[in-house]
């Protein structure tokens, strides 16, 4: 049974909008469990909290919820940070960022709401009443304005009895796809870290490296600080990047999996000549989360050109002791990575590695033309991998898309859910 295609009401005619706030009076000992715009994912939706006490909470952290409730992000809509809220604790609290949706229990069903809201042309709507160029946000009035499709509440509850079932099939399809992409990559991190620190021949007589956690490397290997094979390392630019400028500025967003990603670049108007970087450079990323911190990527060739980077990463540039791709591969191990996140220093949101000390880095290092072997061996394996990853990705992508294909015809009306179900 469907129902009149078209039938549409505001949000604010069946739902409230921020409504619910803590005092300025409340107990400063009071414990709160709180979420951020960073704590919510697109798709995914709640990936964590902190606990604070009232007094030593963000100024931000005001918006009460509770079971039903659809908190959604008015900044940054373009990342689309929505989660339902079910069954939380007593003291869960959120941020001023979101709006924080609470159907009307005789107009609009919880759970109905929590998909008319993730509904396509809801979520274009929402990035379309947004200002703003590089920080777009949406006034919580104005979201409250835009109208959803609004069945009667029978059919609001079969939806989403429906779509509970239909999308818990897809997100164990994607939860099986996303576990196979964290194989792939865990089995080509090993395959890196075996191929930098015992080389390719199985045989080769071996040594004490001296270093607990790297064991053995071949015998003929040298252990060098990272510094003795740089010729500079260098900070970035201190400016801030927009959508329009003259020279694109990489961030640490662009470094993925020890290439750059040149989709989303940001610019600046103006660079001093000595910061544009050139094939062969590395950059590494020195400060925020710990999971983060030592993110290195190579520039290639193939690359944009003039092109700068941003403050918080430093340029690497190589003597002829070290080939650049062999450097790549062996900053992006599992144990260099691992070795810069304990040399980290902590500090309150965010942690710092400056060059000095990653400058003492041991970094295993075989003859240069042998070097030259492990970097074809794992461009070949590492192909390999990428093409088992995109391929994945892809089915990944498919199945959001029929998932959101899927709520858009629900909710719509566009599919009969009984004959359906």
């Amino acid at each position: 049974m469907t129902f009149t295609l078209g039938e549409t009401r505001k949000i604010k005619y069946i739902a409230t909008v921020n409504d619910d706030a803590l005092p300025d009076s409340t107990d400063p000992d009071w414990e709160l469990e709180y979420i951020d715009i960073g704590n919510v994912e697109a798709g995914t939706g709640i990936t964590g909290t902190a606990m604070y006490r009232f007094e030593e909470a963000p100024s931000r952290a005001r918006r009460r919820v509770r079971h039903g409730d659809v908190v959604i992000s008015t900044v940054r809509t373009y990342l689309q940070a929505i989660a339902a809220i079910i069954d939380p604790p007593p003291n869960l609290i959120v941020s001023t960022g979101f709006a924080v949706i609470r159907p009307m229990p005789d107009k609009l069903d919880p759970g109905f709401c929590r998909y008319v809201l993730r509904e396509p042309s809801f979520l274009a709507e929402v990035e379309r009443r947004s200002t703003g160029v590089s920080y777009p946000a949406i006034n919580a009035s104005d979201m409250a304005a835009i109208r959803v499709p609004f069945p009667p509440l029978d059919r609001q509850r079969a939806i989403a009895d429906y779509l509970d079932r239909e999308t818990a099939k897809l997100d164990a399809m994607v939860a099986a796809k996303e576990r196979l992409l964290d194989l792939l990559a865990e089995k080509r991190r090993a395959l890196i870290t075996h191929a930098v620190t015992r080389g390719l021949n199985p045989t080769a007589p071996t040594k004490d490296s001296g270093i607990e956690w790297l064991g053995d490397i071949p015998a003929h290997w040298e252990i060098l600080h990272l510094k003795r094979v740089l010729a500079s390392s260098t900070y970035g630019v201190s400016a801030s990047a927009g959508p329009v400028g003259a020279v694109p500025m990489l961030r640490m967003g662009e470094i993925v999996n020890g290439e750059i990603d040149y989709s989303r670049l940001a610019y600046i108007d103006e660079v001093e000549a000595s910061l544009l970087l050139q094939p062969g450079d590395l950059l590494f990323n020195r400060t925020n989360s710990l999971d983060q911190i030592g993110k290195v990527a190579i520039i290639r060739p193939t690359g944009v050109f003039p092109v700068t980077f941003a403050s918080y990463l430093v340029r690497l540039r190589v003597t002829e002791r070290v080939l650049a791709e062999f450097l790549n591969f062996s900053l992006n191990s599992s144990y260099v990575l691992s070795w810069a996140r304990s040399e980290a220093i902590p500090a309150i949101g965010q942690a710092n590695l400056n060059p000095f000390r990653y400058g003492y880095l041991p970094l295993p290092l075989p003859p240069i033309e042998e070097q030259d072997d492990i970097i074809t061996h794992l461009k070949e394996q590492c192909d390999r991998f990428s093409s088992l990853t995109a391929t994945t990705e892809n089915s990944v992508a498919l199945l959001r898309e029929r998932r959101a294909a899927l709520i858009a015809a629900a909710v719509t009306g566009a599919i009969d859910v009984e004959t359906a179900a």
